[in-house]
C-alpha cells in the first residue's frame, strides 16, 4: 500500500524539498482561509479549489499530483526529528485539576448568564460587551441550578503553549524536539500534561472556562479559531452546558458550565433515593444514596472544543481533556467490598478516585512542519491524518507498570484516525467499558475492535504474567491510506513488521514491568453494570438519519438526510428533529456510502444498540452496553434506542471525524423546553443576538 498522505522519512532530498515547497506555497491560502479573508467559494472561482471542496491538482501547490519524477502521489513531508526517540521518554500522567470551593469564583456563578459589561478590544470591534459568553435570558439559564447547586469549582483558561509552572515542563512532544510555540498549541491553562477532572455523582461542578486566546485572528499559527465552545461529552445536563456549537465565546470572556452529574432517570426511577446501588462516594469509604437509575451510571468522559466549523482544528491544537466520574458502583478504590463497589484496579489510599492503577490514555496522531511546530492541513476534507503517534501529548513514550492489574481508560483523541489496539505478544486484555459506560459483562480480547474518533475503551491488563525487567508494547493494527476511514486491519505480525506505508501502524507505547509495591487487591467481576430495561417503555417515534455526500458541490460536501428528505449541510439554525420529554424513540443511522466510515455521536443521552445492518445478532459483545458514538462502517447502519429525560434545549448529532463535522456533517435536534423551538444564539463580542430557527417539516 502507498500512503496518500506522507512521504517516507527516507525519501530523497529532492522529493522532500518538492513536497515542502508545495506545503509552503499553499500556506498563504491556509492562513487567508483561517483569517476569514477569503472563502472556499472564492477559491473554487479562482480555480484553486475543486467543486467537491478539495485542493486543485496544481503542481507546486498540491502535494498529491505527479511529481517532477512522475511519482504519484508525492505526499507531504514527514514530521522531522523523530529517529531514535521512540520509547526514550516517560509517559506523562494527566494533570488533575484542583477542586476548589464555589466561594473561590469571582464573580460568583449565577443561574442566568452574567451580563456585566466590560470593554471589548478594538480588534474585536470595540465598545462594550458581557463578561460571560453564555447567551442571556431564561432559555440559557442553568437548569435545576437551585435544586442542584454547584458544590465544586474548577477554573481553567484556554491559551497558548507555555511551560507548566507546577512541574516546570516545557511544552514539547519529546525533550529532544522543539518547544511548541503559543500559536501552535492552545490547551487548558496553556500547559501539558493534558488535564483531568475528577467528579462524583451527586456533587455538581461549576466549570468556569476563560478564553485567553489571542484577540488577533491572525495569531493562530495558520489554523484554529479563537472562539470556543466546551462540550462535556456526554454529560447528562441541560443544553446550555453542553457546548452547543453555536454558543461560542470570545477572547476576554468566560463561560460558566454547570455539570450536575446526576443519574439519568433521576425524576422517575428510584426518585426517593432508596436503591443501594445508586450512590455517590463519600470521604470515609462509604457512599450516599442518590436518585436515578444506577444502570445509567457512567465512568469515562472527556471534554473538548465544539466551535462551529473549527472543531477539528481546535481539538487538534489541544482543546481536549478527560473527566473520570465516580459512583457507588465504580468508586475508584479497589479494596472496598460492600456488595456494591466493583473493586476495579485503582488503588486504595483514598476513599474514592485513586489513580495509582487507573490510567487515562489520550491517544492521538499529530504532525509537525520543518520547524517542529504543529502542522494541520485544512485541505484534507476526507479527514486529516498525522504521521506521529502520541499518548498524553508524548511521542511514543514508555510507562513503568507493576506486575499486577491496571485499568486503562483509552480515548481516541484524533480528529480523523481510527485505531485498533493489541499487545505486542498477543496476550489478552479485558474490555470492561465502551464510551462512558461499563459493559454488562467483561469481554476478553486479544485485539480490541476498531476504535473510532471520540470512542473510549476501558480495558484491564494483567501485567502479573510478566517478570520485572520485561517489556511489552501497545500496538496499532489499523492502517489508513487517507482520511476516509480504515483501509486495512493488519495482523499483529504484519503491524510489527514495519512494512506498512502508514507511519502510525505498529508499536506506540512501551510498558516496562517493575516489581509490585503492594498486593494487588483489585478484581474484575463477571457482572459489571447491566443495561437498563426499556422493554416496557413504548416507542413513540422512529427516525432515520443518513450521513453522506448529498450535494457535494460546494465548501460543505458532507450532509445529513433526515427521514428521507433533502440532504442538508450543517446549519445550527435548523432544527432537524424535535423529540418530546419522557419519550423513547428508535433512530437508525445510515452510512450513505462512498467508502467512508463515520463515527456518529449523539449528544446528551446514552443509547442501546438494537441492531447492526438490521440484525441484533450483528451487535458484538463489546457493543452491547450503552454508547454515545456509533461507527457505521462503510455502507453500514445501526439502530439504537434512545430516551429523553430530565433536561432540555438544543443538542447536536454529528460525525466525530471532526473534519466531516466541520464540512458539514452535523444537525441540531431539540428537546422541548417550551411550545416552540428556541431562538438560535448568534454570538458577538458585544453580546449575543438571536434569530428564529428554520424547522424541518419532519422534525415534530
Amino acid at each position: 500500500m502507498k500512503s496518500r498522505i506522507y512521504l517516507p522519512w527516507n525519501s530523497s532530498k529532492t522529493r522532500l524539498k518538492e513536497a515542502e515547497d508545495a506545503r509552503k506555497n499553499r500556506l498563504e491560502i491556509v492562513q487567508a482561509l483561517s483569517w476569514g479573508q477569503i472563502s472556499r467559494r472564492e477559491l473554487i472561482k479562482w480555480g484553486l479549489f475543486t467543486a467537491a471542496g478539495a485542493l486543485a491538482p496544481i503542481k507546486g501547490l498540491n502535494p498529491f499530483i505527479s511529481s517532477a519524477y512522475a511519482e504519484v502521489p508525492t505526499g507531504a513531508p514527514s514530521s522531522p526529528g523523530l529517529i531514535g526517540l521512540e520509547f526514550t521518554q516517560p509517559m506523562l500522567r494527566l494533570e488533575v485539576l484542583p477542586r476548589n470551593p464555589i466561594s473561590s469564583l469571582n464573580p460568583a456563578p449565577m443561574a442566568q448568564s452574567n451580563q456585566t459589561l466590560q470593554r471589548v478590544d478594538p480588534m474585536l470591534g470595540g465598545s462594550f460587551g458581557p463578561i460571560e459568553g453564555r447567551p442571556p435570558g431564561p432559555n440559557w439559564a442553568h437548569q435545576r441550578f437551585a435544586k442542584l447547586p454547584p458544590k465544586v469549582a474548577m477554573e481553567v483558561t484556554q491559551e497558548g503553549a507555555k511551560t507548566n509552572p507546577n512541574g516546570n515542563i516545557p511544552f514539547k512532544f519529546h525533550p529532544s524536539l522543539p518547544a511548541q510555540g503559543p500559536l501552535a498549541m492552545w490547551t487548558f491553562n496553556g500547559t501539558i500534561p493534558p488535564k483531568l477532572v475528577l467528579g462524583r455523582y451527586g456533587e455538581p461542578i461549576l466549570f468556569r472556562h476563560h478564553n485567553k486566546l489571542p484577540v488577533d485572528v491572525k495569531k493562530n499559527g495558520g489554523f484554529g479559531c479563537h472562539t470556543i465552545s466546551t462540550h462535556e461529552h456526554n454529560g447528562h445536563h441541560g443544553a446550555e452546558n453542553d457546548g452547543y456549537t453555536g454558543a461560542f465565546f470570545f477572547p476576554g470572556q468566560f463561560y460558566d458550565y454547570h455539570w450536575p452529574i446526576i443519574l439519568a432517570g433521576h425524576d422517575t426511577i428510584n426518585a426517593d433515593a432508596t436503591d443501594p446501588m445508586a450512590g455517590s462516594p463519600d470521604d470515609s469509604g462509604g457512599y450516599t444514596k442518590i436518585p436515578g437509575d444506577w444502570h445509567e451510571t457512567m465512568s469515562s468522559h472527556w471534554f473538548h472544543d465544539h466551535m462551529f466549523g473549527y472543531t477539528a482544528q481546535n481539538v487538534y491544537k489541544g482543546n481536549a481533556a478527560c473527566f473520570n466520574i465516580y459512583s457507588a458502583v465504580d468508586r475508584g478504590n479497589e479494596t472496598i467490598r460492600d456488595g456494591v463497589n466493583l473493586g476495579l484496579p485503582s488503588g486504595s489510599e483514598k476513599s474514592w478516585g485513586n489513580l495509582d492503577y487507573d490510567i487515562n490514555l489520550m491517544v492521538a496522531d499529530k504532525a509537525w512542519d520543518s520547524n517542529g511546530q504543529l502542522f494541520f492541513d485544512i485541505f484534507q476534507l476526507d479527514g486529516f491524518l498525522g504521521d506521529v503517534m502520541t499518548v498524553n501529548a508524548c511521542y511514543k513514550p514508555f510507562f513503568q507498570v507493576e506486575a499486577r492489574k491496571y485499568r486503562f481508560r483509552i480515548l481516541n483523541c484524533s480528529v480523523s484516525r481510527f485505531f485498533k489496539l493489541a499487545l505486542s505478544d498477543g496476550s489478552p486484555m479485558i474490555q470492561i467499558g465502551n464510551d462512558g459506560n461499563l459493559l454488562p459483562h467483561p469481554v476478553v480480547l486479544r485485539e480490541l475492535d476498531e476504535q473510532g474518533i471520540a470512542e473510549r475503551y476501558d480495558v484491564v491488563i494483567d501485567f502479573s504474567r510478566y517478570k520485572p525487567g520485561q517489556k511489552v508494547w501497545m500496538v496499532n493494527l489499523c492502517e489508513h491510506e487517507d482520511g476516509r476511514g480504515p483501509k486495512n486491519d493488519l495482523s499483529l505480525a504484519e503491524a510489527l513488521s514495519g512494512n506498512s506505508a502508514d507511519p502510525c501502524v505498529g508499536k506506540f507505547l512501551e510498558f516496562q514491568i517493575v516489581p509490585c509495591t503492594k498486593p494487588d487487591l483489585s478484581q474484575v467481576p463477571g457482572t459489571l453494570i447491566p443495561n437498563p430495561d426499556v422493554s416496557q417503555i413504548p416507542v413513540s417515534r422512529e427516525r432515520t438519519f443518513e450521513f453522506g455526500r448529498s450535494n457535494g458541490t460546494d465548501d460543505a460536501p458532507w450532509t445529513v438526510r433526515t427521514d428521507g428528505g433533502q440532504g442538508f449541510a450543517a446549519d445550527f439554525n435548523q432544527v432537524s428533529a424535535a423529540p418530546k420529554q419522557g419519550t423513547r424513540e428508535v433512530w437508525t443511522l445510515v452510512n450513505g456510502g462512498g467508502g467512508w466510515d463515520h463515527p456518529i455521536h449523539i449528544h446528551f443521552e446514552e443509547s442501546l444498540l438494537l441492531a447492526r445492518n438490521g440484525s441484533p445478532s450483528n451487535v458484538p459483545p463489546w457493543e452491547q452496553g450503552r454508547k454515545d458514538v456509533y461507527r457505521l462502517h462503510p455502507g453500514g447502519a445501526v439502530t439504537i434506542s434512545i430516551q429523553f429525560r430530565e433536561f432540555a434545549g438544543m443538542f447536536m448529532e454529528h460525525c466525530h471525524n471532526t473534519v466531516h463535522e466541520d464540512h458539514a456533517m452535523l444537525i441540531r435536534w431539540e428537546l422541548d423546553r417550551g411550545p416552540v423551538a428556541l431562538p438560535t444564539p448568534v454570538p458577538t463580542p458585544q453580546g449575543v443576538k438571536f434569530t428564529d430557527p428554520n424547522i424541518l417539516p419532519t422534525a415534530y
